[in-house]
């Protein structure tokens, strides 16, 4: 690639948010960044749904869903080995397990870009040299 950028691996993405002017508008500012938005659900069994039946690369997820929290979602995505992006005004306790990292509202659309990024050189395994502002990234072994 041109100026040394990385290939993304992560463009497939689950957005599961319970707030919909924030999901509304993380899904199109991502899709106009030239993501895969695979879909845009604000409850468990629709965010399980989605990771049964479509391939999906990361899922940013709110903690407090319409039925119930997101840590189910992270669990089970986590399971599948789909890399995970707490997006809530809260790091859940327990997340370390099975996330990626937190990134804490509110935050700019800017830093959640910057977010994903950073996560997808975790996942390629590369260590990122900076992190964007209210992003937690968690030790994963």
């Amino acid at each position: 690639m041109l100026f040394g950028r990385t290939k993304r691996t992560l463009h497939r993405l689950l957005i599961v948010e319970d707030e919909p002017l924030i999901a509304f508008d993380t899904e199109h500012f991502l899709s106009d960044e030239e993501f895969h938005v695979v879909a845009t659900v604000d409850r468990v069994a629709d965010a399980m749904e989605h990771l049964q039946t479509a391939e999906v690369h990361l899922v940013l997820v709110d903690m407090t869903l319409a039925d119930g929290s997101g840590i189910e979602v992270a669990q089970a995505a986590a399971a599948k080995g789909v890399a995970v992006l707490f997006v809530t005004g809260a790091s859940p306790d327990g997340a370390e397990e099975f996330a990626h990292g937190c990134l804490m509202k509110p935050y700019a659309q800017r830093n959640l870009l910057k977010a994903i990024e950073v996560v997808d050189q975790v996942v390629q395994g590369t260590k990122p040299k900076k992190l964007p502002v209210g992003l937690k990234l968690f030790a994963r072994p």
